[in-house]
């Protein structure tokens, strides 16, 4: 399969990946004390640096923004210089990383929140969902509504976050707007209920993922900003919007006048079904101007299909990235991929992390 569009090399903005196959963030729940990267990140990421780009997990922009335990945050100093040796492994390898920022709005615990607080939401509704605190899974928190002059804090956390990780070496950001967190829970008319200027109409509740991603846009440049969205997925009890099609064709026309780098799509449920719910994921693709990531689900020859058809530029694998360091390889070669240990996904130390064996030179010489 090496004649595959898949590994051709793609120019992504100032940037040339070796491969259109990007490793899809993925939360693994391993931070050390003061949520800095376990050192053992160092070798897990840069094990993975022969995808054509890596997006981080999920790293929340401030302490409010936490909704599990030991996810590594980008908002301290210390934070910043433990990515900074990943991301120095990872050109090192000659492999380029995207960091995704993340807050999580409702989906968190008191328990993680400053001063045991009330996480934050658009709407003070409680999803039916859990999140992962002190090693097992919990209900989440009763949330509170964000005050209107507590908004401007949440889109200055994403740029300084932003800002930060370029800091620490990142080639750009991912801002995660996808799987029910807090910007589609702006987005979407089931978690907002708001009658203010960020609720009600399409436009007042695209708003605050589209003043996210200017902010950010503005603060480290247009060509270092990627976005994650999901338009139809159910995760974390974000129900479908009454009209997604038009809430996020809006959207992404308002992401192009941004000229950010990428728009990142949950193609259906995350990890689910695509065909969960009707949406015309060709029309984002025609609409926005930038390079357009296919995520959920794919494999090889679906990969190659959708390549082949050009209905997207990128593909995005998550778990065959877990089990399998050298996934292009594998792929490239028709070898067999490693069976994840689902048991070491959240939390833990190199077990199930580091310590997936890659193929010998023989192997893929084979």
């Amino acid at each position: 399969m090496s004649n595959s569009k898949l590994f051709e090399p793609y120019k992504l903005g100032p940037i040339t990946l070796s491969n259109r196959a990007v490793m899809a963030p993925l939360t693994r729940n391993r931070a050390v004390a003061g949520l800095v990267p376990n050192p053992l990140a160092i070798d897990y990421y840069s094990q993975r640096a022969s995808a054509g780009l890596l997006v981080s997990e999920g790293t929340p922009v401030s302490q409010q923004g936490q909704g599990y335990q030991d996810t590594p945050g980008i908002y301290t100093k210390e934070q910043i210089t433990g990515w900074k040796k990943v991301t120095e492994a990872v050109h090192a390898k000659g492999g380029h990383i995207f960091l995704q920022i993340w807050h999580v709005g409702r989906i968190s615990h008191t328990s993680l929140q400053p001063n045991d607080g009330a996480p934050v939401a658009p709407s003070a509704i409680r999803a039916k969902g859990k999140t992962y605190v002190n090693n097992t899974f919990t209900d989440v928190s009763e949330p509170r509504a964000l005050e209107l002059g507590e908004i401007q804090g949440i889109i200055d956390s994403f740029a300084r976050g932003a800002a930060n990780a370029v800091e620490a070496g990142f080639d750009g950001v991912e801002i995660h707007g996808a799987n029910g967190y807090l910007l589609e829970q702006f987005a979407r008319d089931s978690t907002n209920k708001r009658t203010d200027a960020y609720g009600g109409s399409i436009e007042n509740r695209a708003k605050l993922m589209l003043e996210v991603s200017k902010a950010v846009a503005r603060e480290i440049g247009a060509d270092k900003t990627g976005i994650r969205i999901s338009p139809v997925t159910p995760a974390n009890d974000a129900a479908i919007d009454s009209d997604a099609q038009k809430l996020f064709d809006y959207i992404v026309d308002g992401l192009n006048a941004e000229k950010l780098i990428y728009l990142h799509v949950v193609e259906g449920a995350t990890g689910g079904p695509r065909d969960v719910a009707p949406f015309d994921y060709a029309g984002l693709r025609k609409r926005f101007k930038g390079t357009y990531i296919g995520n959920n689900g794919y494999d090889l020859a679906l990969a190659n299909k959708v390549l082949a058809a050009n209905e997207a530029d990128l593909i995005a694998f998550g778990k065959p990235f877990i089990s399998n360091p050298d996934l292009v390889e594998r792929l490239k070669t028709g070898a067999p991929l490693n069976e994840p240990d689902k048991a070491t996904f959240y939390g833990g130390g190199a077990k199930g992390y580091t310590d997936y064996p890659a193929l010998s030179a023989t192997q893929a010489a084979e």
